[in-house]
């Protein structure tokens, strides 16, 4: 399967439970930027890819979270929840080097995207207010 970079991307962020920023916190930022999908492995390769989709994540520049969740009711299923300050930094992350490696190593272990769904959170628990 052929996966463009733009729906691996889209796909990777998104997951599983929505984080976001308290209400009081989001005065001043109102265009959050969120994903929300979920992808299949090739079937036993689960982890292997939820591996290299943690590998490194904490460097991405707007990124407020990043959470990948297995599917307890699909073996080969993973939810993927991203939120960013805004969709520029979103954007940008995929010219990073380290997000083209990860996705040069991931592709081989990715069966599909199942859904993908853009957000505009607006507030919850869990992530420290955008600078």
């Amino acid at each position: 399967m052929t996966v463009s970079r733009r729906t691996f991307m889209a796909s990777l962020g998104a997951g599983a439970t929505m984080l976001a920023l308290p209400a009081s916190a989001l005065q001043g930022n109102p265009t959050m930027y969120g994903l929300i999908g979920k992808m299949r492995a090739q079937p036993g390769q689960r982890d292997a890819l939820v591996a290299i989709l943690l590998d490194g994540v904490s460097g991405m520049p707007g990124c407020l979270s990043y959470v990948v969740a297995e599917d307890p009711q699909d073996a080969d299923g993973l939810w993927i929840t991203e939120v960013w300050d805004n969709q520029a930094s979103h954007a940008a992350s995929l010219s990073l080097a380290s997000v083209r490696d990860a996705i040069a190593k991931a592709r081989p272990l990715i069966a599909g995207f199942d859904s993908h769904t853009e957000t505009r959170p607006l507030g919850g628990h869990g992530l420290a207010p955008a600078a």
